[in-house]
């Protein structure tokens, strides 16, 4: 296997001067592989997020300096002091090794060097982790993922200092911390290493990146195609299994985030050390495809909270400082930079460098958010994500539509569910994952059990509920083998349309849904469509849960409140978890339910099946620990039917300005709501209050080319492709005043 040596290449198109050669060479074989530079000391860099950068880590080295190494024996869980020790380890091992590299300062890498030593000591004594759960636990923590963290960030602080130690000390590190980690994180736990997982991808990159740094074929060998070299799994497998065409992560874009730090890192490390195999070309450039997708998959810099997600998860993640500055030095792409800015931070590496460089220099440009489709599965014919913005600024309205795959172990039963930004906030909204991340007190940080009993219950999300059941009765492997179909997405002009098709998810149901998000003239922000079908073999209980963010502020139908008890609304899949707190059954012309987000009003119009009714809920029943958000949701419920459709229109609306207490247009500018089915489309019409019409003829068909007829108040339309809209003026008399003239 070819390996480069430390080269000037980057950093000469960074420096202010060139440099010449190393300040000294390197022990034969120990020089780093995994930091490009020109030798201890050479860079000096004033530009601003530079260095705010070494002035981070230089107090974080400086502070795990003054506290004393300190390695404790592993007992804790997630939260706790020895788990909590063991990451300020590894993140103090890191940025010494970094700033050793960056300043030439010796103590730094001395305080590397003792630090190992102690974990040379240390490792060998290990076993399975005391607190450990599950069939893959760590060692130095309680699942051996952290381990495999610990390992990649580890290595990387131990290439930038390995060329100043002893042969004996060196030795001792390589043989008593990294080669055994090495080996019980690849040979040691196969049912993790073999797995297409991001567990097994920052396994993968651990190992790898070890076998460079200790110049051992076999280890890198072993990273890239698997412990058997077949390439049935190894990394490189998971690049091709784990990404779709359009760099979409399987497991939803908070995993994506997660995983993504270990795929570019390792990524530029196979780039340093075997150029020949052109990583960021591998599958037409798929990785740097995934960095993108990853910033698109967010809004106001937060990640869209699909799957078992943290709601309060951004773009400033460490493992997006690195991808950021790893794209930017492979594609120069300028729009890189201005999520950089936003960040507020880069790396202390030769790639942040560049960063600081050219964001000093103005080279920045916008990112460009875009309305955009996101295929999922390796061939990108398993579900999609459909993104459909307003405008690429943060307090665009922003619709996303999830009718993608599983999403594996972390996948939630939530097919063609839907969430809705607006004004920058949440409007509708997705629960995420039931956990608090490395709070002792919640489980040790895991995933509490409300995860399995409420997050991932179909209940929890925006989408259709059979007989009070989660799709593919809760089971995810079943799940994993049937994906929604897309049929049809538009994100052209003012009127962005997704409609896609869930047949499986329950037995003998088939479901179809389209959301358009409709830009109307006048109106200060899109209004949003939502057209539910659904064909069952037998009569069933139908469930359309709608979870909001905001305070009721108007009801347009009687409910009957439940003000001194409040009843459960059902004994499992989630519905344990939901008080009832009022019930009410709409007619056509009332069914609305107007609620106050931020300073904007949201008029939810129903147009309910004959017979429904409306369930208003608040999660929190049988929450005895409080683990659960006590948030809203509407559900309408159609029982013992077996064909329906949904039809409901959300509509933002208004001004409530608390500075000036005022308050403006509060009231929906829809008048009425109709849909009509024809023989082969969907109708749905809106009438505004000044009399304009706006009508969304829906086909069955998604061929572009085909032609439909249809008719609504003996009106004929006329379209071809899957969706026509047809905007009407006002009369000169709307209806509303015409019924007034007729009754005077």
């Amino acid at each position: 296997m070819q390996r480069l040596p430390t080269t000037l290449g980057l950093l000469a198109a960074l420096l202010l001067s060139a440099q010449t050669e190393a300040l000294a060479a390197a022990p034969a074989g120990a020089g780093p592989v995994l930091f490009k530079d020109a030798g201890p000391g050479s860079i000096r860099a004033d530009y601003p997020l530079f260095a705010g950068e070494r002035q981070r880590l230089e107090a974080l080295v400086g502070a795990a300096r003054r506290a004393g190494i300190d390695v404790p024996v592993p007992k804790d869980p997630g939260g706790g002091f020895s788990h909590e020790q063991h990451k300020r380890n590894y993140m103090a091992l890191y940025g010494a090794g970094l700033l050793y590299r960056i300043t030439g300062d010796g103590a730094y890498a001395d305080y590397a060097r003792r630090l190992l030593l102690e974990y040379a000591k240390l490792y060998p004594t290990l076993g399975p982790h005391p607190a450990a759960s599950g069939d893959s636990p760590g060692r130095l923590f309680w699942q051996s993922l952290n381990d495999s963290v610990w390992l990649v960030y580890a290595i990387q602080g131990y290439d930038a200092i390995r060329d100043t130690l002893s042969a004996e000390d060196r030795q001792t590190i390589d043989d008593q911390v990294f080669r055994p980690m090495a080996a019980f994180l690849s040979e040691g736990q196969p049912q993790v290493f073999e797995l297409i997982h991001n567990h097994a991808t920052w396994a993968c990159a651990a190992v790898g990146m070890t076998g460079y740094v200790l110049r051992d074929d076999e280890l890198v060998a072993r990273a890239l195609n698997g412990l058997d070299k077949s390439g049935r799994t190894g990394f490189l497998r998971q690049v091709d299994q784990l990404f779709s065409p359009d760099g979409y992560y399987t497991e939803g874009p908070y995993y994506q985030r997660y995983a993504l730090m270990p795929f570019v890192v390792f990524a530029q490390a196979i780039d340093a050390n075997e150029p020949a195999r052109k990583i960021f070309d591998y599958r037409d450039g798929v990785l740097l495809k995934a960095i993108r997708s990853t910033v698109q998959l967010s809004q106001g810099g937060y990640l869209f909270p699909l799957n078992d997600a943290l709601r309060d998860k951004s773009l400033r993640t460490d493992e997006l400082y690195q991808a950021i500055a790893i794209g930017y030095a492979a594609t120069r792409d300028p729009a890189f930079l201005s999520v950089a800015r936003w960040q507020g931070r880069t790396t202390l590496t030769p790639e942040g460098l560049l960063v600081a460089r050219d964001l000093a220099e103005g080279k920045e440009q916008p990112f460009p958010f875009a309305s955009r489709l996101f295929r999922d599965g390796p061939q990108g014919d398993r579900g999609a994500v459909a993104v459909l913005r307003a405008g690429p600024g943060e307090r665009d309205q922003v619709l996303v539509v999830k009718n993608s795959a599983q999403g594996m172990g972390h996948g939630h039963f939530d097919k063609l569910g839907w969430m809705l930004y607006d004004e920058g906030a949440a409007v509708v909204t997705d629960y995420g994952s039931a956990r608090f991340l490395n709070v002792e007190s919640k489980d040790g940080g895991r995933y509490l059990k409300e995860n399995q009993s409420w997050a991932r219950q179909t209940v929890a999300h925006n989408t259709l509920v059979v007989n009070e059941t989660s799709h593919f009765d809760g089971q995810w492997k079943v799940g994993e083998k049937t994906a929604p179909r897309q049929l049809f997405f538009s994100a052209d002009g003012p009127t962005r349309v997704s409609t896609a098709e869930m047949d499986g998810a329950y037995p003998g149901v088939r479901f179809r849904r389209t959301l358009a998000q409709l830009t109307i003239e006048g109106l200060a922000s899109p209004v949003v469509v939502d057209l539910l079908r659904v064909q069952g073999s037998k009569p069933a209980q139908y469930d359309r849960p709608l979870h909001y963010a905001g305070h009721l502020t108007a009801v347009g139908f009687p409910l009957q409140s439940n003000p001194a008890q409040r009843p459960v609304l059902g004994s499992a899949n989630g519905y344990q978890h939901l008080w009832v707190d009022a019930t009410g059954t709409p007619q056509a012309g009332n069914a609305t339910l107007t609620w106050l987000n931020g300073q904007r009003f949201y008029t939810y119009r129903l147009l309910p099946p004959a017979g429904a009714k409306i369930i208003l809920a608040e999660s929190g029943a049988n929450d005895p620990h409080f683990n659960l958000r006590r948030e809203p949701v509407l559900i309408e419920r159609l029982e013992n039917a077996t064909e329906a459709t949904f039809v409901a229109v959300l509509e933002p609306h208004g001004l409530y300005d608390p500075d000036a207490e005022t308050v403006s247009d509060s009231r929906s500018r829809i008048a009425a709501l109709r849909h009509v089915r024809a023989a082969d489309a969907d109708v749905v019409s809106l009438e505004l209050l000044d009399g304009r019409t706006l009508t969304l003829a829906i086909a069955d068909d998604a061929d572009a080319a085909k032609a439909h007829r249809a008719e609504i108040d003996g009106r004929p339309l006329a379209w071809s492709g899957h969706v026509g809209r047809f905007d009407e003026p006002a009369a000169r008399e709307t209806r509303s005043e015409m019924a007034s003239r007729e009754r005077r």
